[in-house]
């Protein structure tokens, strides 16, 4: 199937959202609803909306599934945005996550966002990739912090300092004309960060002047207790830095960059020199020298050309493919077909991460081939502490609803059963269950002068499917497609007619591929064929389009398949015009 050049929007036809809540207000109420991240991880995008003005926080990316075959990415549906484009003011960020900001380039195609506001280590990453797809364009991307405060006519934001696994994380406060909403962003609570702290003074007293609406990070919602600490890892990693032998190989996340800080340090104090491979971790490794997050001088660091010329001893080679992917350069290094690096037995190999829930058949496909070709490997345990989460889990959860003690509480960052889990939490925490909102993507929240509800229609949504290749996009119906032709199949109907007469020919000939087995379904192959013949004879009684006949054998076919074998192959009509027809035809365009 070739891949074709085209929008970001999906194919159908769509509306603009409209409210008929019985006391919504347009002009005076305002809308808070999410376009991505909701009900799964990924492609965070959320939206807060008043009269004539719309603020966007966060615009990430989703990676696909591994069913989802030639989709490189998955961002959310930007419809609705694109019929109130004029309405947009500003494009916040939180941080520099991919599912944060990954899908700025394709909002950018289709929207036209004068200003972007961007912690430093997200602005960084956000450049990089504008420059590498040349998109810069007219968009300003400002730089904000803590202290950092937008107005606009109807909306006052501000921010406070969160604790993440990379720099520079923010949540959101913003002051509508109905209240005041806080978004947490990703967040986690350690008592001994690396690099910034939180804010618990700001917390503690948008809490104590008051809070209509809490957005809360939801990841790790089913997890008890509180998460260790960063720091605790990085001592972890530095004991293993000392007492290896060999040469050390280091996996984790490209986008942990407090990781990364702590894996380059610990090589650098051994005496080990890096070596970085993968592209994402190549990328954020060269920002992270710059602005000083990753503390190391360029002698820390050689080309891959110069791995062979040192003891095994003195040599760190950090990379990529910590989750098991199939191109990242650990699985090139186990599978031996990496162009630098083969594993040799004495090789320690770390997997600084968790498996991501889905791919932990993957790692240990990865774990087997490098214990297989001779590594010792190390992964995170209970008693290795050699990885730490960036999201809060239960009791820190706990601690922000009380630190910021909202009138309403609307779980957010999760899929439904971490939504449903936090709810829980809070209602623990003395949130009336009725003031808990449980929203899907699209589904929208309702603030009338401190009174939040929920919306009784909603916002258009859907999943649209990015082809790396072609940052137009891949449309949703391309997709829906393969997935019919994987469960159903398809039958081709080739029928001959005469133009010039309006006739049909013959009897139409119908092919079938991954619908039936032909052999034992000669009689129902025989009924369609007849069943299309009469009702294109009865459609061509009088003057009918290409279009027509196509249309005819679609509606007549479908309803029969599925009535005979409950099943919705693709129908695709051929039509053959007679050679005379054609002709004449062509002497007329000439």
């Amino acid at each position: 199937m070739s891949r074709k050049e085209v929008s970001t929007k999906p194919r159908r036809k769509s509306t603009t959202c409209v409210f008929y809540d019985k006391d919504f207000n347009s002009k005076t109420d305002t809308l808070v609803y999410a376009l991505g991240g909701l009900g799964e991880i990924g492609k965070n995008m959320y939206c807060f909306e008043h009269d004539d003005e719309i603020i966007i926080v966060d615009a990430g990316v989703k990676f696909p599934d591994d069913d989802l075959l030639g989709v490189d990415y998955v961002i959310p549906d930007y419809t609705h945005l694109i019929k109130n484009k004029e309405k947009i003011k500003a494009l916040i960020i939180t941080h520099g996550h991919e599912d944060h900001i990954g899908g700025i380039p394709f909002l950018l195609l289709v929207c036209s966002i004068e200003k972007i506001y961007a912690p430093r280590f997200a602005k960084a990453l956000i450049e990089k990739k504008l420059q590498e797809r040349k998109r810069l364009s007219k968009t300003k991307i400002i730089e904000i912090n803590g202290d950092s405060a937008i107005n606009t006519k109807h909306f006052t934001v501000g921010f406070f300092n969160t604790v993440h696994s990379i720099p520079d994380s923010l949540g959101v406060l913003i002051n509508t004309p109905n209240g005041r909403i806080v978004e947490t962003g990703d967040f986690k609570f350690d008592l001994t960060p690396i690099g910034q702290n939180s804010d618990y003074q700001k917390m503690a007293y948008m809490g104590a002047t008051g809070v209509t609406l809490l957005m809360s990070d939801s990841t790790n919602s089913e997890v008890e207790g509180f998460s260790i600490s960063e720091k605790k890892v990085a001592d972890s990693i530095l004991e293993i830095t000392k007492n290896t032998k060999g040469r050390l190989i280091v996996s984790t996340f490209a986008s942990n960059v407090h990781r990364l800080a702590q894996i380059i340090k610990s090589a650098r104090d051994c005496g080990r020199k890096v070596v970085v491979f993968g592209r994402s971790m190549e990328n954020v490794v060269e920002i992270g020298l710059k602005m000083k997050t990753i503390d190391v001088g360029p002698e820390t660091f050689i080309s891959p050309e110069l791995i062979n010329t040192l003891k095994a001893e003195e040599l760190c080679i950090v990379c990529t493919g910590s989750q098991g992917e199939a191109l990242a350069a650990l699985s090139r290094i186990a599978n031996g077909t990496h162009k630098y690096v083969k594993i040799i037995p004495g090789d320690t190999v770390v997997f600084s991460s968790n498996p991501i829930p889905g791919n932990a058949i993957s790692v240990s496909g990865i774990i087997n081939q490098l214990v297989r070709v001779g590594a010792k490997v190390l992964v995170n345990t209970p008693l290795s502490s050699l990885h730490t989460t960036g999201h809060a889990s239960k009791e820190e959860q706990k601690l922000m609803i009380q630190l910021v003690k909202p009138k309403y509480f609307m779980p957010m960052h999760g899929e439904y059963k971490m939504l449903k889990f936090h709810a829980d939490t809070a209602v623990e925490t003395g949130i009336p269950r009725e003031n808990c909102f449980i929203c899907s993507n699209g589904d929208a929240l309702i603030l009338k002068n401190g009174v939040v509800s929920r919306a009784k229609t909603r916002i258009q949504t859907d999943s649209i499917y990015v082809d790396g290749n072609d940052i137009s996009g891949l449309s949703t119906s391309v997709i829906k497609d393969r997935k019919i032709l994987a469960d159903n199949g398809m039958v081709a109907v080739v029928v001959c007619i005469d133009s010039r007469t309006n006739t049909i020919l013959c009897k139409p000939s119908i092919v079938s591929r991954g619908f039936v087995f032909i052999k034992e379904n000669q009689t129902l192959m025989k009924e369609s064929e007849s069943l299309v013949y009469d009702a294109l004879k009865q459609s061509m009684k009088q003057k009918v389009t290409f279009g027509d006949i196509k249309n005819c054998i679609r509606n007549t076919l479908e309803p029969f398949l599925y009535e005979r074998t409950n099943r919705n192959p693709i129908v695709i009509p051929v039509i053959l015009n007679h050679k005379d027809a054609m002709q004449k035809k062509n002497e007329k365009k000439e």
